[in-house]
């Protein structure tokens, strides 16, 4: 399940993931809310909170994430991923400086840095 994470800056979306995202999650939830803020804002800047309560992802939402992605991949001003997840961690830290945006990782005792930044 995804839950929009409230009272962040102006031009910011985020959610926080719990349990298997799926397919439907994406379809309901984050896409729309980032269609809306890119119609709205031009460019929107993302805060993905991927915490302890956090299962992974099914195979049709990865690829949500990816085709959303590779379609606005000039969309995003900055992306924050905030994780304790090393695996995750790593591999955004690979793939973030091969996207437009500026992409970072905290550690979810981090969360209101995060945030911060993303508004910075």
């Amino acid at each position: 399940m995804l839950t929009p994470v409230w009272g962040l800056p102006e031009g910011t979306v985020g959610f926080e993931a719990a349990g298997h995202i799926t397919h439907d999650d994406y379809k309901e939830r984050l896409i729309p809310a980032l269609e809306a803020a890119l119609e709205e804002h031009g460019k929107v800047r993302f805060l993905f909170v991927l915490g302890k309560k956090f299962e992974g992802y099914d195979p049709t939402a990865m690829f949500d994430d990816s085709m959303f992605g590779i379609r606005h991949i000039n969309d995003f001003d900055r992306i924050a991923v905030v994780t304790d997840n090393q695996m995750i961690a790593g591999m955004i830290q690979t793939m973030g400086p091969m996207l437009p945006s500026e992409t970072k990782v905290f550690p979810v005792a981090q969360l209101d840095r995060a945030k911060a930044w993303l508004g910075d």
